[in-house]
């Protein structure tokens, strides 16, 4: 299904594409994000992030430079956050709910 879904991405690419020159706000071109975004995370879930990156690419956006996100393994995303999920004005550092932090001014740790 996915094959289905790059095959007219490419012909853009191929063909429209170098009628326009570099036009694109962002890097990777949005052309080569909807690619990479269907390769890596398929027809459903790269589908959604083309669409979501078109819809950013307007006269008011800054552009910059914009990866496809790194496709999630399954339960790996409970292990990297800590496993827990922090309520709202709650830090990283802050995980008793106190305000406090071993954290100083600029994120660095602090001794104790």
């Amino acid at each position: 299904m996915t094959w289905l879904l790059l095959v007219p991405v490419r012909g853009y690419q191929l063909i429209v594409s170098p009628w326009f020159g570099q036009s694109c706000k962002y890097y990777p071109s949005c052309s080569a994000y909807a690619v990479t975004a269907l390769r890596r995370h398929g027809a459903v879930r790269g589908t959604g992030l083309a669409v979501w990156r078109l819809l950013r690419c307007n006269p008011w956006s800054l552009g910059g430079v914009d990866h496809v996100p790194p496709r999630r393994e399954p339960g790996r995303a409970m292990q990297e956050t800590g496993g827990g999920a922090r309520t709202l004005g709650q830090t990283a550092g802050d995980r008793d709910g106190t305000g406090s932090s071993t954290r100083g001014a600029l994120g660095a740790p602090q001794d104790l």
